[in-house]
């Protein structure tokens, strides 16, 4: 494992869209970030509800970016007050960015300004590796995994509920949504365990279906038709 990463640089299309020159894809959907994020991976995994009455709750991301569908996610979590005692968050980042500019991309969120600025308070260094944090009164337990996901995810331990899969488009990086990556998810996969992606992609749906979740699709978030679900087998 190499002891440097290769850091995101700060972009935006003409739109105010964050991208990625990398990648040649936005980090979310031109309609709204926020509200993707709850349509598609919250609503996709059935939450909050599914959180409810638990003493723990477990989420894997794949492609943390901006860390939107996090705090979309701790904000809901935060304001259920029939939530999980403890909520275990575990997410992957190849290219992640440095505190200074997550700040300003994440200003365009003014909902999450609390809880944005209490994940920067926390960042890591942007060293490869695990890199657990404690937030929340220590009830949220988020662990970054800076580096290649293909290398990364054997060596995770992880009892995740719900899977958000959002990395770049599988087109422009199908690395992150090889049969392989999925069926090492699945091993992190707890009983009953649901994924939710915006993606509908053939490859897609045969990585996961491979990887033993049974799918179907739903309709997608504002001018995308569909999204995908999905649940352990």
């Amino acid at each position: 494992m190499t002891d440097r990463l290769d850091v995101a640089p700060l972009a935006f299309g003409p739109d105010g869209t964050p991208v990625s020159a990398a990648y040649g894809d936005v980090y979310h959907s031109t309609a709204g970030g926020p509200a993707q994020a709850r349509h598609v991976f919250l609503g996709g995994n059935g939450l909050p509800a599914r959180w409810r009455g638990r003493a723990r709750f477990g989420i894997v991301e794949t492609g943390f970016g901006l860390g939107l569908n996090f705090l979309a996610t701790w904000q809901a979590w935060r304001d259920d007050v029939e939530a999980c005692d403890v909520l275990d968050y575990v997410a992957f980042e190849k290219h992640p960015f440095r505190a200074e500019d997550l700040g300003l991309a994440q200003a365009a969120w003014p909902e999450f300004a609390d809880l944005a600025a209490d994940l920067r308070a926390a960042w890591p260094a942007l060293t490869p590796g695990e890199h657990p944090l404690r937030l929340a009164g220590g009830r949220l337990r988020l662990v970054l995994v800076f580096g290649d996901v293909r290398t990364m995810a054997p060596g995770v331990t992880a009892a995740a509920d719900a899977f958000y899969l959002d990395g770049f488009s599988p087109a422009k990086n199908p690395d992150m949504w090889s049969p392989e990556v999925c069926a090492e998810l699945s091993r992190l996969g707890a009983p009953g365990a649901t994924l939710a992606t915006w993606s509908v992609a053939g490859s897609v749906r045969r990585a996961v279906q491979s990887a033993g979740f049974a799918v179907e699709k739903r309709p997608g978030f504002a001018g995308k038709r569909q999204m995908l679900v999905g649940a352990l087998a």
